[in-house]
């Protein structure tokens, strides 16, 4: 089983979960993150850290956003590792807990 990144995520892009993860097995994306499931190991670390509740076991996340399952392990195989915590994206705050985001998803990877 791996950790799975959500939408809530999408266009929030905190990073407290990074700065807890031993192995680095997250991924930088331009206003997403995900976890790469095979460097994932387990540990559940992340998820009391995601200020948005984006992070779930792969076994539990919701139906509605089943697709990010396959979705996590797709993106994270192209886009750079990232170790350490950053300033979440500008707009965060005014896009946390808003639903319906999925197509705001950018699906290239972080440059900068």
């Amino acid at each position: 089983m791996t950790y799975v990144v959500t939408e809530p995520c999408v266009k929030c892009k905190f990073t407290d979960c990074v700065d807890v993860c031993p192995v680095d097995c997250f991924t930088e994306g331009k206003n997403f993150l995900a976890i790469n499931p095979d460097e994932c190991i387990d540990c559940g670390a992340c998820v009391p850290e995601c200020p948005v509740e984006a992070i779930y076991e792969e076994s539990e996340v919701p139906a509605k956003w089943s697709e990010f399952v396959e979705l996590n392990a797709k993106l994270s195989a192209h886009w750079p590792t990232i170790t350490g915590r950053k300033d979440p994206l500008p707009e965060s705050e005014e896009f946390r807990g808003v639903e319906g985001k999925r197509d705001q998803l950018s699906e290239e990877p972080f440059q900068g």
